[in-house]
């Protein structure tokens, strides 16, 4: 998703997002806790199993706290493999569109997704996200904006140094490389395979504060491709454990 434009935000905007924000924090309940370890479980044995599951750490994540966890997006399986991948909850971005479908929207709601309207004003979307992270959620950008057409990195939009600055939260970039060949944009079903995430060092809220903008968006975009060449170059990595 795009956070460059500068779009006026409009009040139906506000109200129809809001009123889609509040519904969404009703359903953090106990259930909800409930059903995202479940489904963690679950989706962890068949990582491991169907896909080979891999990833290397440099250090641990913030265990609280708002977090923005700037990832590539090689496939649909994105938002569950960075979930894998720490006993974190962490939330996704999604069109608030799935939210009005009764049964799915609560399910949706209860792993935490954050409501995007794409129809509304850039600054809009902007001041969701950044209101989640305030409250101290952990929430997946993918500064890319879509799936990979190729697997490899695209153009990223530098609009989440903004995101990050307003809500004044540290940063941690990773890169996921074989999940584009498990499930490419091509194929309506995933295949087994072999996947690898590669996290960086967690750029602190003090770094965030100190950099400027295009500052803080170049170091985050190097570190994307720095932590990529580095996954695709190690044949062995670290186990889920």
């Amino acid at each position: 998703m795009s956070f460059f434009k500068k779009n006026e935000t409009t009040a139906g905007d506000k109200s129809s997002v809001s009123k889609i924000v509040k519904k969404t924090e009703s359903h953090q309940e106990w259930w909800g806790r409930w059903l995202y370890d479940s489904l963690w479980f679950l989706s962890r044995t068949f990582g491991v199993s169907l896909f080979g599951f891999r990833l290397r750490m440099v250090e641990r994540l913030p265990k609280t706290g708002g977090l923005l966890v700037l990832s590539s997006h090689q496939s649909l399986l994105d938002p569950l493999l960075l979930g894998l991948a720490t006993n974190r909850r962490l939330s996704s971005l999604a069109r608030s569109s799935l939210f009005t479908f009764g049964p799915f929207a609560s399910v949706i709601a209860a792993l935490g997704a954050v409501p995007i309207d794409r129809n509304a004003s850039t600054v809009t979307a902007m001041r969701t996200v950044i209101q989640r992270l305030r409250k101290g959620a952990a929430v997946i950008v993918f500064p890319e904006g879509t799936r990979t057409a190729s697997g490899q990195l695209g153009d990223m939009k530098k609009g989440f140094a903004l995101l990050a600055k307003r809500a004044g939260v540290p940063i941690v970039p990773v890169v996921i490389v074989g999940a584009y060949e498990c499930w490419p944009r091509s194929r309506l079903v995933p295949c087994p395979g072999r996947i690898r995430l590669e996290f960086g060092a967690v750029i602190t809220a003090e770094e965030v504060e100190s950099l400027s903008e295009s500052q803080l968006a170049e170091r985050c975009i190097t570190s994307l491709h720095d932590l990529d060449r580095l996954a695709r170059s190690t044949q062995r990595g670290h186990v889920l454990q």
